[in-house]
């Protein structure tokens, strides 16, 4: 991600819709876990890192841009500056990894996966988040350097070539996929914008509505996966 836009992310997420809310999905996924070491890949300024603390765990930024380890470390957090497909951590050392909306950015993302394989404990679990439909393929993709959307095939496929077992994959921001497929279709550039109030609001209103309705398995903007090493 440019470093333009990681400033951007940082500057928006505290009080951005989409940001708010992928927030709550990951404090609802680790939810019952036993906290322990965490590695938060691709973390940016460190948002989901801020989640992870507040829930007890002892989790550490990795994030590739100067720019965003520089957001996370101005925020308090443990911050390790590494590309995703060679982590400096050792073997069977991580409970929990974090990579949300990474996966994408990376030409390998097979060695990424394995990478997390490598880390992460036999006990541990790994939390994926990644763009889904490469039908929805738009300049805001570019923009913000995506090499790929996936399908859930294709990413229940790489997580299982890098020796996962894959518990649950759903998708999400589903009410909200017509209106984000139709504005792509004329985006010339990222979408991270920020809103007015009300519509921030109502945007925030609909994607909670999907914690209570059966639409985990239909077409989303996003996947959302969640994965464990095969023994």
């Amino acid at each position: 991600m440019e470093a333009t836009e990681v400033r951007k992310l940082a500057a928006l997420e505290g009080r951005h819709w989409w940001y708010q809310e992928r927030r709550h999905l990951l404090a609802e996924a680790i939810r019952g876990l036993e906290p322990g070491r965490a590695i938060d890949i691709g973390a940016a300024g460190g948002g989901n890192t801020m989640v992870l603390h507040r829930a007890g765990w002892r989790a550490t930024a990795l994030e590739y841009s100067a720019d965003g380890a520089e957001v996370a470390h101005e925020r308090g957090l443990p911050v390790l500056r590494s590309d995703a497909t060679s982590l400096p951590l050792a073997d069977d050392s991580q409970d929990l990894v974090v990579a949300f909306d990474i996966l994408e950015h990376l030409e390998d993302d097979d060695a990424a996966v394995r990478e997390v394989h490598r880390v992460l404990k036999p006990t541990g679990t790994y939390l994926v988040a990644v763009p889904a439909d490469p039908r929805l393929w738009s300049a805001h993709d570019e923009a913000v350097q995506h090499v790929r959307r996936y399908t859930r095939a294709e990413l229940v496929a790489v997580l299982d070539r890098g020796g996962f077992e894959v518990d649950d994959v759903r998708s999400w921001n589903v009410l909200l996929r017509p209106v984000v497929a139709l504005r792509r279709r004329a985006s010339t550039g990222s979408d991270l914008d920020d809103l007015h109030p009300a519509v921030n609001a109502a945007l925030r209103g609909i994607i909670m509505a999907e914690r209570y309705l059966p639409v985990r398995q239909l077409p989303g903007v996003s996947l959302l996966a969640r994965a464990r090493p095969r023994v």
